[in-house]
Formats: C-alpha cells, structure tokens, sequence
C-alpha cells in the first residue's frame, strides 16, 4: 500500500512514559484504505492499534504491530443544524473541531481543559471536563462509524448496532478503529468564569453548594497549603469579555506555565524548598471574571509536562477521599508541587465511563515529569479505591480485570461484544489485557 510507511523508529507518548516499536506505521487517506490496512495487517499477523497525537499516560495506544497514524482523515463531513449534530472524521483534533465549530456558529455543550487530543482518542478513553448536568465527550455521540477486525466499515448509533454503539463510546480502542463520530451540539453561547482563591475548609465544606449553584465548579487545592483555587462556569448573555490580552499573558502564560516550570523544575531539583514555594504560588493567582464562547473558556494551554493520575469516585465521597490525600501528605515526607484538580460529572449510561450509572467526582494528581512519583500515586490510589474508584483510562493507574469488572456493574456487557467482535484480539495490547482481561 502506497499509504504504509515502515519504521523502525520508536513511537512515544506525550508525557515520556511509553515507548512503543511498532513494526509499521500508516497513514491512511480514506476509510476505504483503512479497512484495507485492518484487513492486511490481520493477514500478516499483526496487531493493530490506533494512535491519536499520544496525550494518554497509560499504553492504551501501544503496538509492536501496525500503528494506525490519522493525521488524514480529518475535518468535518458534515453539519446536521435540524438534528444539531455534527459529524467528524476521527483524527481530526478537538482544537481544529472547536474552532470550525465557532465559525459556524456551534459548540459542544461541554469539554475538557486540554484539546490537543484527537476526537477519537479522547472520546475512547473518556475525557471528560466538568458539569452539574452535561457530561464527558463520549456522551454527547449520537453516532460513530468503525472498522472491526474482520475489516467491515460499521455504522452505530441507538437504531443501529445498538450495543456496539454503547460500548463503542468509550471503548479504549478495544472494539475496532473508529473513524468518524457524530456529536450532538447546540448554537453557541457565552460562558462566564469566575476565578477566585478560596480557602481549603471553605470549598470543603460548600462543595454541596458550589457543585448545584453552578453548571461547572472545579477547584484545585495546593498541597502543603491550606489554599485553593476554584473556577465556575455558568452561561451567559454575553457579550464576549475576555481577560485583557496582558492580564491573560500573565495569568495563562507567564504564571500558569512558564513561571510554573521554572518553580517545578526548582521543586525537582530541591524537594525541600516545594512547601515553602507552595505556599507562595498558591498566592500568585487574582481573582477574575471574564465572558467568551465556550472552548475559550473550558480549556486551558498546558505547556509544563508532567505525569498524571486521575481516579473518578462516588459524588458523596469527594470531600472524605481529599481530606485524606490531605491528610497523607502531611504526615509523610512527600513534596508535592503540582495541585490536586477536583472536578465533577452526572451519571451516564456508558459501560466503560468512568461516571457510568452514578454521580461522580474526579480527584486528577499530577507530578512534574522527571520527578519520583510512584509513592505519591500508589498512596493515592489506595486511599480513591477504598471509595470504590475507578481510574482514567487514559491516565497512570495499577488497578487490574479483576478489581475493574467489580468497579463497573456493566463490565461484562462491554467484554461480551469485545468478544463478538475482535475474538482474536488484533486490537489488543498489554494494556487491554490488563484492564480487560484475555
């Protein structure tokens, strides 16, 4: 195929923490070329693996096989504005969808803080932002269309291919390559943040509050510091207020990112001075309100590379688990530079969601990439699956099949058309069988 490169060239992730040799890498032009690389590929006896732009921690994307590269098959193949839908090719990343979006006069109802991942790869492994009401990526696909292992281009949603279709919204690439998603969107409209330093036994204790008061509250807390910063984003009728364009450098740039690094770097290199530099940058930051459309105000630059792991709990145990993340970084000798992000989601009806069938939270700690982090995380992983948690999966995490299949009431129904369709595995790694099981 005039569309297959191969290499021996080693393929790694964005933050460094997997390697992967795959034995080819293509990067198909159509659908059409796609399916014929699946079916290749299964003839040769290789496994394949999709692979958006590599900001998943985890090996989910992993393969010493054929690694499936979509930097062309992207863009928009079409815009539904009687259903309020848009369709999308499947590698086509969330920076250059939002703002095609924007000049269409549409938005998603909800995103991350980060769009430099692919629809695809976001999608399957369950970003989320967060919300009262509107919930993760995966949830507002209406329809999707992928490649299974016997190289058939299907096509899902909840009239066709129903079961494939629930699964396949988060499906960690597991079930087949998707190669088109249809999302459900709306007209655009206008958020306004409020950013604003809060102490810790405030937010704490008004989490109830500030969750149903507002349709997006997160809050980061400082370790080693009694400090928090919380943002809320609620609608409005505009018009756009953006932070000024030096005030913005300030805050998005020099403080958040390049005066960061340089305090991470400092942290890493001298762990005792990161309490007392805490307890200083968690001052560093103003409060503020500003007014755009949504993507400029859901997402964030995040130029400081670092490790990350993410565990998604039952709403009702959010203010118990942080207190006891607190709890256990004072009274170890951990140094922690990075925040803990706290984020929230409604109950969805995806299997593999991390907020499936129930209220959820998130509890997102991250370490400076370079720095120990292993002690950190497995302390905190201990503490977020004593609440039933369940871990990104696109982000660092130890948990296994076993502990999986009883964290998610609908595993099995997930692992049930994994089975029908890809019985052979050519879309397994290491990684899925992990968290999958054979």
């Amino acid at each position: 195929m005039s569309d297959t490169t191969k290499t021996s060239s080693a393929w790694h992730n964005w933050a460094g923490t997997v390697t992967a040799r795959p034995a080819r890498a293509v990067t198909p032009s159509s659908v059409e070329e796609l399916a014929e690389t699946v079916r290749r590929a299964a003839a040769d006896g290789l496994r394949v693996k999709p692979v958006g732009t590599g900001h998943s921690f985890t090996a989910v994307a992993a393969t010493d096989g054929v690694h499936v590269r979509p930097d062309l098959l992207t863009g928009i193949r079409d815009i539904d504005r009687e259903a309020g839908t848009v369709t999308v090719e499947a590698g086509t990343p969330l920076k250059r969808l939002n703002v095609a979006l924007a000049r269409e006069g549409l938005s998603l109802t909800n995103m991350g803080d980060i769009m430099e991942q692919t629809v695809a790869g976001a999608t399957s492994t369950g970003t989320h932002g967060t919300g009262r009401t509107s919930a993760s990526l995966a949830a507002q696909i209406v329809a999707l269309e992928l490649i299974t292992a016997d190289g058939r281009i299907l096509t899902c949603s909840p009239k066709e291919n129903q079961d494939v279709f629930a699964a396949a919204r988060v499906g960690l690439g597991a079930l087949g390559v998707i190669t088109a998603l249809t999302f459900a969107v709306e007209p655009v409209f206008f958020l306004t943040a409020r950013e604003e330093p809060m102490g810790f036994d405030r937010v704490t204790d008004e989490f109830g509050a500030l969750v149903a008061e507002n349709e997006h509250f997160e809050f980061y807390w400082f370790p080693h510091t009694g400090n928090c910063n919380t943002k809320r984003n609620n609608r409005s009728l505009g018009p756009a207020a953006p932070p000024g364009r030096v005030a913005g450098w300030i805050e998005d740039e020099f403080m958040s990112n390049g005066l960061f690094q340089l305090v991470c770097s400092l942290g890493r290199a001298v762990p005792r001075t990161v309490p007392a530099i805490a307890k200083v940058s968690s001052r560093a930051l103003s409060a503020r309100t500003y007014t755009d459309i949504p993507y400029k105000v859901y997402t964030s630059p995040r130029r400081v590379r670092f490790v990350e792991m993410e565990y998604a709990i039952p709403r009702e145990a959010t203010v118990a688990a942080l207190r006891e993340v607190r709890a256990m970084i004072e009274r170890s000798p951990l140094k922690i530079s990075f925040p803990v992000e706290v984020r929230t989601a409604p109950a969805d009806d995806i299997p593999l969601s991390t907020a499936s069938g129930r209220e959820t939270s998130y509890l997102a700690v991250h370490m400076y990439k370079g720095a120990p982090y292993r002690g950190y995380f497995s302390a905190v992983e201990r503490i977020m699956t004593a609440h039933g948690g369940r871990p990104h999966w696109g982000k660092m995490h130890t948990r296994d099949a076993e502990y999986l299949a009883a964290a998610y009431p609908r595993f099995a129904e997930f692992t049930a058309v994994r089975d029908r369709l890809d019985p052979d595995r050519l879309f397994g790694n290491d990684y899925l069988r992990r968290v999958l099981g054979d």
